[in-house]
């Protein structure tokens, strides 16, 4: 995905700056700049939405361990008990 979205904010550059260059042969102005504005929102959505998921894993990652110990610390009162 990442891969991705740095090819479209490559094309975006490249169109944006033949926009300037050549008069927009290729590209036109306001297409180019929309093309790299949108290229650049998912950008950042996918790197923010990388860096949640890898919030979300330690959540339960933590949820287990904690399961974990709440496991050993109930055998450990009955072995206690017994």
């Amino acid at each position: 995905m990442l891969i991705w979205c740095a090819v479209l904010l490559a094309l975006g550059i490249l169109a944006f700056v033949d926009s300037l260059v050549s008069m927009g042969e290729i590209f036109r102005k306001v297409n180019s700049v929309v093309f790299m504005l949108i290229s650049l929102g998912l950008l950042i959505r996918t790197t923010t939405k990388m860096k949640q998921q890898k919030f979300e894993n330690y959540e339960k990652r933590i949820f287990s361990l904690e399961q974990e110990v709440n496991t050993l610390k109930q055998g450990q009162k009955k072995l206690a008990e017994y």
